[in-house]
């Protein structure tokens, strides 16, 4: 196998100018989700975290508020995320 030469000029090399300018086609940042998803995403943490406080506790594990309706209501927790995570942002 031969090796090839390179040719050098001689010349260091020099980096690129920086440029003071500011770009002239800026797109600001667009976010995934919109001020409205993320206040559906807090409600929807808060009626979770709701839910498991209903479960919670030592008296009468067999209560109706332990084993039917807190249940429900993490579940209806889950839902609101799900709505919060799906629902677009409204078009400017």
């Amino acid at each position: 196998m031969a090796l090839r030469e390179t040719k050098t000029t001689g010349k260091a090399a020099t980096p690129a100018a920086k440029s003071t300018e500011a770009p002239v086609n800026t797109i600001p940042a667009q976010f995934v989700f919109s001020k409205n998803n993320y206040m559906w995403l807090i409600i929807a943490i808060a009626v979770v975290a709701f839910g498991f406080v209903l479960m919670s506790g030592t008296t009468d594990i067999y209560s109706t508020t332990k084993i039917v309706i807190a249940p429900i209501v993490v579940l209806a927790g889950f839902g609101i995320g799900f709505y919060a995570i799906l629902k677009k942002p409204a078009a400017k």
